[in-house]
């Protein structure tokens, strides 16, 4: 028990191990795994871009953003011979952990501390092989940089190997987050740069490597877009846009968003935004608020954030849980409480096999949130998971439209969280 933690009743069911090293890549699934994503890639437009890679052999790390399944056949397009051992999340071993562990996949749950992934990662370097991770540790809501953690700086420092980033261009648009089984005809270009050597690495500080990283992790799908003058003719191109700008600018209503075909619109004042061919929104009738939808997500953001400077945030809603202890199944656990606040976190409550169970993440304990659209795996709709060391709770809340800000609130309660015992540290120091 931690944070007045009760575990689930699984009545001593095993839960999958995390630690655990994994297995070196055998070589021929080095060559299965390039043959299967050629196949896979058949009918995409697409190039692969290679900067300062000449004569690379590992052991190195590959640092990739993250939009969508297609980036891990990119990637393997770029390791080309070499073995590779990928950080992937436990949902992605799912009634398949017998061949991820196979391939040499890393299992991690996401958004908590975990030391033996860190154990893992240095051991696949140390043996001289490719570590490939995906810092952003979820898919990219509207194709921008989102968060990375600062203790990736640490993790490069100490690891001491070449860094090569991986950044995918067109696979937002191509398969956007928020409508990813209706794909588009977009060109992707995928540059894998090697930004850092051990030389330079062991010159600098933690936080320049920070700097040098988030840098180079910079990217910006609607500016691809225009860049590249793209045009998505696809007459369903906006449909699930409301899923990330769930906030009318008009009117200041929320979850209250609906897309249809090219359009996007306010089911409380009525007003409309369509999706152009070129990327920009534009209102229907009146004054376009955001031509833009990576500024509409921003602004959203900002909402939020001077919501809780308010003192005005706090969710609370019934939702029904699957839990993944395991790897073969989730297990239902019925309906529950959920509540977030500044104040504890995310606060789960519930009942299963006959024992209460309480789960609480407090704001320090998650610098993010997964959140999944009309998820495959359990039911097809909106949810997000609260993940501890060893369970991971996979929530669906009835209230429609609300896990994107909950996601925002997590990230900001988070910095306030880490800011607060920042001050509170040197404040120590200082006395």
């Amino acid at each position: 028990m931690a944070n007045g933690n009760v575990d689930v009743n699984y009545k001593n069911k095993k839960r999958y191990n995390t630690a655990k090293y994994p297995i070196r890549q055998p070589l021929v699934f080095v060559l299965l795994i390039w043959i299967l994503s050629k196949i896979l890639l058949i009918g995409k437009k697409y190039k692969i871009e290679k900067i300062n890679m000449e004569g690379l052999k590992p052991p190195y790390m590959l640092l990739s953003n993250h939009m969508y399944f297609i980036d891990f056949e990119l990637a393997a397009m770029v390791t080309t011979s070499h073995r590779v051992n990928n950080v992937v999340a436990l949902d992605g071993f799912y009634r398949r952990p017998w061949l991820m562990e196979l391939i040499g996949a890393i299992g991690t749950r996401k958004f908590v501390t975990d030391l033996h992934l860190v154990k893992s990662i240095y051991h696949v370097l140390r043996r001289g092989d490719v570590l490939c991770m995906y810092p952003e540790a979820r898919y990219s809501p509207c194709g921008v940089s989102s968060y990375l953690p600062e203790s990736l700086g640490a993790l490069v420092k100490r690891a001491g190997v070449p860094v090569v980033t991986v950044v995918h261009h067109g696979n937002h648009l191509h398969s956007p987050f928020w409508n990813f089984r209706k794909k588009r005809k977009v060109p992707l270009h995928t540059v894998a740069t090697k930004i850092l050597t051990p030389e330079q690495i062991a010159q600098m500080s933690v936080d320049e490597i920070n700097a040098c990283l988030k840098a180079a992790l910079t990217y910006d799908e609607y500016a691809y877009q225009k860049e590249n003058q793209i045009l998505i003719r696809e007459p369903y191109r906006a449909e699930g846009l409301h899923k990330i700008l769930y906030q009318c600018p008009h009117c200041r209503t929320q979850s209250q968003m609906a897309s249809k075909g090219t359009e996007l619109y306010c089911k409380a004042c009525g007003k409309r935004w369509t999706l152009q061919e070129d990327g920009d929104l534009q209102a229907n009738e009146g004054e376009t608020e955001f031509v833009r939808v990576p500024d509409w997500f921003a602004w959203e953001r900002e909402q939020v954030k001077e919501e809780i400077e308010r003192g005005e945030y706090c969710f609370s809603d019934d939702v029904d849980v699957y839990s993944q202890p395991r790897c073969w199944k989730f297990d239902h656990l019925g309906m529950a409480k959920l509540t977030h606040d500044p104040e504890n976190g995310f606060v789960l409550i519930g009942e299963y096999n006959g024992a209460a169970y309480r789960i609480q993440r407090t704001p320090l304990q998650n610098n993010s949130l997964h959140v999944e659209y009309d998820w495959c795996y359990v039911k097809p709709f909106d949810c997000f998971d609260i993940s501890t060391e060893n369970d991971s709770f996979f929530c669906y809340p009835k209230r429609e439209n609300v896990i994107t800000k909950l996601a925002f609130a997590t990230e900001i309660l988070y910095e306030r969280a880490a800011k607060k015992r920042e001050n509170g540290k040197r404040s120590r120091t200082s006395a």
